[in-house]
């Protein structure tokens, strides 16, 4: 039971990583090469980064519930996923409000932080809602 917990904190942690290069490049270059803000750009990078950590979730990190409506599946994830948006935003714009006057280009640091504590977040909410819950024999 352990080592199963381990292999998928670390197959998550492969998966976050691959999905924390695409959210953290797209965004970069839409605030850089595009002139985008940086709150809207990395909206838009996270919503990208969604999709694929949602189709490497359930195929490859979680024993997703095969039988699961894929449909209500992709919901809850994507209401788990929108509260990370949240919480992704919310450190987006108070970390870059209160960087900014110290540093250029603050946001790249702050994103690493966000990225941090969404990842938690998102491991835990997805454990419970998308693995597939243990017969009851008793």
């Amino acid at each position: 039971k352990m080592k199963k917990l381990i292999q998928q904190i670390l197959k998550f942690g492969v998966v976050g990583f691959l999905c924390f290069f695409i959210d953290y490049g797209i965004m970069v270059a839409l605030t850089e090469l595009c002139g985008i803000s940086s709150v809207i750009s990395s909206g838009i990078s996270f919503s990208v980064s969604v999709i694929v950590n949602y189709i490497l979730s359930i195929t490859v990190v979680f024993d997703a519930d095969k039988e699961a409506n894929k449909a209500k599946q992709f919901v809850i994830f994507l209401i788990l996923s929108i509260i990370g948006l949240g919480i992704n935003q919310v450190i987006m714009w108070g970390g870059t409000s209160w960087l900014d006057q110290y540093m250029e280009r603050s946001y790249m640091l702050v994103k690493i932080a966000a990225t941090a504590v969404v990842m938690v977040y998102n491991f835990i909410t997805r454990k419970i809602f998308i693995e597939k819950k243990p017969e009851n024999n008793g």
